[in-house]
């Protein structure tokens, strides 16, 4: 795997093979781009919450995105849970945040919260993502059946 840098980056959203629905240069970085938030919210101490990303993400079938919480949140004791982007991943994507830090965390539409790294594979994956997260729009809960037996 080789990791894009921003002229890579760009280049593969010029080419319409990479979409970050909307884009803002603003927001790219020197091996990433970060990621803004959907919707404002404040995180009490010791609260959870799921949150999901301004941008709608469209990764080709030879593009995996890591997600990073940004470190300016992680020194205030924000946690998140960020899983892997696979290819073929499209939609706007859902994070779980939890505040572990002495007071609140307050989060801006519109503030630069995760970023992004783009991670090019040796070759196009047989199987992109066609999962139940699927063009996601807005926070999404979590789909995952589970059974109770009793």
């Amino acid at each position: 795997m080789v990791m894009l840098s921003d002229l890579g980056i760009l280049e593969q959203i010029e080419q319409g093979k990479l979409k970050l629905d909307p884009f803002s240069k603003d927001c790219l970085s020197a091996s990433g781009y970060d990621l803004r938030s959907d919707v404002e919210i404040v995180l009490p101490k010791g609260a959870h919450a799921l949150v999901h990303t301004l941008e709608r993400v469209e990764l080709p079938p030879y593009i995996a995105g890591q997600l990073f919480l940004r470190s300016s949140f992680a020194r205030e004791g924000l946690i998140g849970s960020l899983a892997l982007v696979d290819p073929g991943f499209r939609g706007q994507l859902t994070v779980s945040l939890v505040n572990m830090g002495s007071g609140n965390v307050a989060i801006d539409k519109g503030e630069r919260l995760l970023q992004i790294v783009f991670h090019k594979l040796d070759r196009p994956s047989s199987r992109p993502y066609v999962g139940k997260y699927q063009d996601s729009v807005g926070t999404v809960e979590s789909k995952r059946f589970f059974q109770i037996n009793m």
